[in-house]
């Protein structure tokens, strides 16, 4: 009976041993580990460590407000199918440009914004400008 109880013992210790390893170990923090406060909130570790992703370029620059050329090159478009008078086609963007291009996206069918867009342009022959007589590739 004594060895049983002295082995027991021993067993006992030993578990008892190993579930102290075990508790430190799994308190050391990693990136991005949960953990559990005693008022039972989760909480996600936020420091990361480690390497850090591809470095990326910059985006390249847009531009987002037309020239004054191609303003005009717009307002001469328009006042050459009689949406704008001539002497408007300054250059400048005015009310009358947004009255003008408003008028004709209606005629078109379009979103009548008064905004400049892709639809708009190409249906005032200013879009993108492509050789007819150049060969479709065969991909």
């Amino acid at each position: 009976m004594r060895s049983t109880l002295a082995l027991a013992t021993a067993a006992a210790l030993v578990l008892l041993g190993l579930a102290a390893h075990g508790a430190t170990s799994a308190t050391k923090k990693k990136p991005g580990m949960r953990t559990v406060s005693k008022s039972g909130a989760i909480a996600k570790s936020s420091a990361k460590k480690g390497k850090k992703g591809p470095v990326r370029p910059a985006p390249a620059a847009r531009q987002l407000v037309p020239t004054p050329s191609r303003y005009r090159e717009i307002q001469t478009a328009l006042a050459a199918k009689g949406y704008l008078a001539t002497e408007q086609a300054t250059g400048q963007w005015t009310d009358a440009s947004t009255d003008a291009l408003k008028r004709f996206q209606t005629d078109q069918n379009l979103e009548a914004t008064g905004k400049i867009n892709s639809l708009s342009l190409i249906a005032l022959g200013l879009g993108p400008k492509h050789d007819a007589n150049a060969p479709l590739s065969s991909q």
